[in-house]
């Protein structure tokens, strides 16, 4: 298909070349008809200058008639027509007095205009047979005695004159020919391009509807048509085909339910080009419930994978509890019982911490977000923490920029003082204990999002440990859950926040990133 696409707009512009070549043919002879006498033509043999621009007229307008026949007959004719243009061109030069009459120029044309449209196949026969009815029409000057007529040395340089112009066009017409071999290629390649770029389109789970800036639609796959109930044609306005999809294009809208084939659709738009208005733009739709259902099943592959470490998390304290439990009913002794008292009680606390943990994990979801002084929010939850745990406050140092104290960001309290509970419990547990060895910054870091810095001047972390740090159970510290940062990323990611661990020199440096509200 794309070979036959080609090979057709190639023959199509051979095509044109021709018609105008016929058109610039009719235009010579007919200024000849009308103004030849008027700027002196055909004074030297005015009868033959008559009948001569009378045949070439009626010539011109043959060739232009027969090119009705077709295009490959009309490239055929190409070498008789230039033949005709030259032979008639030389009957005009002799009647307006010889190769002075500026005809020859004309000529030269004609020998262009063959290496042009003849793509350099005929160019040097025509400048050849140029060359004989020049040399023949001196020489027929000489034989009847037209001797104050006759010039060749201004003949031999009109002659060298058409080999020159030939030369020219044939390489005007090779570089053309190139230029044109190279464009095919291009367009066979963006041809395949394109047939890949449909196939993967009509492949797609996602509806993909283009439209044109006016409205028109340009391509719809599958998806689209089977989503929306409807047959969309190229060319034809979205309005007529879905008003329901126009409707909600129109108002933006980010959802989309289809009541003849229940779907809920989720819509997201693409501008294509600068300028909006008279870009095409892309509209992919997607199926919220089939979003819905791959979302369900990660989490409950997640849940699955994280309730097989809660069983093993559990299973090791409760042993330890059993076991303990068993040698204290044989144990008579004072100090074997607190011993035993205190493992018990130590890994019913640990036990308590993984069931709070994972409580926290199923509240994620209903938060309720409100507008909290991120910085005047820290200083009060480190405050409390201080109290609570007993921790010196000299160790904490928190800053923020005078300016940046009134920041806001959209947030759930009871999230917002857990992440900061876990996050500022680990930077005590592993920080030096000096006077601001705990470092808590809040700054701005563009108008939508605001950073909350949380640092401490411990050992830092491990090079082989960062990746696996915000897994669930992961954890260096023997009494430690290992749900800790776990926790504290899936409830910021609850808020529509961020958490990381940021590269530092000296210690663990995490960093919040919130969304900030007015």
């Amino acid at each position: 298909m794309n070979s036959t696409r080609l090979v057709t707009g190639a023959s199509e512009a051979r095509a044109v070349s021709i018609r105008y070549f016929n058109l610039y043919r009719l235009v010579v002879a007919s200024v000849f008809a009308i103004f030849g006498s008027s700027i002196r033509f055909g004074q030297a043999a005015p009868q033959i200058f008559e009948w001569a621009v009378v045949a070439y007229w009626l010539l011109a307008m043959l060739f232009a008639l027969l090119q009705v026949r077709g295009d490959q007959f009309a490239e055929r004719m190409l070498g008789l027509e230039v033949s005709t243009d030259i032979l008639a061109l030389t009957i005009l030069m002799y009647a307006s007095g010889g190769n002075r009459s500026g005809v020859p120029f004309l000529i030269m044309t004609f020998v262009a205009g063959a290496g042009l449209v003849g793509r350099g196949r005929m160019v040097l026969g025509a400048a050849s047979f140029a060359t004989f009815s020049v040399l023949f029409e001196q020489f027929w000057r000489l034989v009847t005695d037209q001797q104050d007529t006759v010039d060749f040395t201004r003949a031999g340089q009109i002659c060298v004159g058409f080999f020159f112009v030939a030369l020219v066009a044939r390489f005007l017409s090779q570089r053309a020919l190139v230029n044109e071999a190279l464009a095919a290629s291009r367009g066979r390649d963006l041809e395949r391009q394109w047939q890949v770029n449909a196939r993967i389109i009509e492949d797609m789970q996602d509806g993909v509807l283009v439209l044109a800036s006016d409205g028109t639609v340009r391509h719809a796959n599958p998806k689209v048509e089977e989503w929306l109930g409807a047959s969309l044609q190229a060319g034809v306005a979205l309005q007529t085909q879905s008003e329901l999809l126009f409707a909600a294009m129109s108002q933006g809208m980010q959802t989309c339910y289809v009541e003849n084939t229940g779907k809920n659709l989720r819509l997201r738009y693409v501008e294509i080009g600068a300028d909006a208005a008279e870009g095409d733009r892309i509209i992919y739709l997607e199926d919220s419930d089939r979003l819905q259902a791959q979302a369900q099943q990660i989490k409950l592959a997640a849940l699955g994978r994280l309730t097989a470490n809660i069983a093993h998390e559990i299973r090791n304290p409760l042993s330890a509890v059993s076991h303990a439990g068993e040698l204290l009913q044989d144990e008579k002794r004072h100090e074997v019982q607190v011993r035993l008292l205190r493992i018990i009680h130590d890994n019913t606390a640990r036990i308590e911490r993984i069931i709070r943990d994972v409580m926290e994990l199923g509240r994620r979801d209903r938060g309720t977000p409100e507008a909290l002084d991120l910085l005047e929010f820290v200083r009060n939850a480190v405050d409390e923490f201080a109290v609570h745990s007993g921790i010196p406050a000299e160790l904490f140092e928190i800053s923020g920029a005078q300016a940046e104290q009134s920041m806001r960001i959209s947030f759930d309290r009871v999230h917002l003082y857990q992440i900061l509970t876990n996050l500022v419990g680990n930077a005590r547990r592993y920080c030096s204990g000096k006077p601001g060895s705990i470092r808590l910054l809040v700054r701005s870091l563009d108008e939508r999002r605001v950073l909350l810095l949380i640092a401490d001047d411990g050992a830092g972390i491990k090079e082989e440990d960062r990746t696996k740090l915000f897994e669930p159970f992961f954890t260096s510290d023997p009494k430690g859950t290992g749900l800790g940062l776990y926790t504290a990323r899936e409830l910021a990611e609850a808020n529509g926040a961020s958490l990381s661990l940021a590269d530092s020199e000296v210690g663990a440096e995490f960093h919040l990133v919130a969304r900030r509200v007015e």
